[in-house]
């Protein structure tokens, strides 16, 4: 191997790390674009709002089902993260299951638009929602069972029963611009508290 050899292996490296960039700036854009504006939003405002053009969004995501299923999983992943993190950078674990119900109720409303699209596709919708369980089931029950421990929260909550709550305190959020869960979710999150 020669230096050109190793020199083209780093470009091609510094590349594939620049694309991967790229793909997460053009999701983090679309989701947001997502929540602000549901996911019949134009493709010239996520583009717009990640800095690209519109050959970019459609090199990464020929197609807008391509797009909505890419922000889906990005943003379960995100969820999933931001748990752990949250435990480790919040003043109690009420604090971070609160911070962390703010980022689930952003997703939901997200998820509700991508159901009404994906319809017409019930496995490919049927594979995220078991990937969406399997991700963020786990991750609420960590910072349910932290809260617990640290006597913040009754013991008596099962993580798939609070996400189904907040879940349904969500529906109809994506669809009727007056409408805004989080106050609801505040005081479903602020009543598991125990009393001191």
């Amino acid at each position: 191997m020669n230096d050109s050899d190793v020199g083209a292996g780093s470009t091609a490296q510094s590349k594939r790390k620049d694309a991967r960039r790229n793909k997460q700036t053009l999701l983090d854009a679309a989701a947001a674009v997502f929540v602000q504006s549901g996911v019949e939003a134009p493709v010239r405002d996520i583009a717009a709002k990640a800095g690209v053009g519109l050959g970019t969004i459609y090199r990464h995501f020929p197609t807008r089902a391509d797009l909505i299923i890419a922000v889906y999983r990005h943003q379960v992943d995100a969820c999933a993260e931001a748990g752990p993190a949250l435990l480790e950078t919040s003043p109690t674990p009420h604090a971070a299951l609160g911070r962390w119900i703010n980022l689930f109720v952003d997703f939901l409303v997200t998820k509700h638009g991508l159901a009404a699209v994906l319809h017409s596709d019930n496995a490919a919708f049927d594979t995220l929602h078991a990937y969406f369980l399997d991700r963020l089931v786990p991750v609420c029950a960590q910072l349910l069972e932290a809260a617990v421990v640290a006597g913040e929260i009754r013991s008596d909550l099962d993580s798939y029963g609070l996400m189904r709550g907040v879940g349904n305190l969500c529906i109809g959020a994506d669809s009727d611009p007056r409408y805004d869960a989080r106050p609801l979710v505040e005081i479903l999150i602020a009543g598991l508290r125990l009393p001191h």
